[in-house]
């Protein structure tokens, strides 16, 4: 359940960094641009992050199966 909340999390991040950045840009507010940008970052940044996590995760999962598989042979 927190990785689908983690991907709304993100998502929403996206959307309202995207909308800050063009509101920034129609209103020639730099520092609302820049918060928008920053935001939108943020959110592509903690979705690299979670890519990361699940893959290590399924690597460590893996490695855990097969030597549990291994030691069933074994007895």
């Amino acid at each position: 359940m927190s990785d689908l909340k983690d991907k709304l999390e993100n998502a929403k991040d996206k959307v309202i960094g995207k909308t800050k950045e063009a509101l920034g840009k129609s209103t020639g507010s730099e520092e609302t641009e820049l918060e928008g940008k920053l935001q939108s970052k943020k959110a592509d940044l903690k979705e690299k992050y979670n890519d990361i996590k699940d893959k290590i995760a399924g690597k460590i999962n893996d490695k855990l199966d097969k030597n549990e598989k291994e030691e069933d042979k074994g007895n």
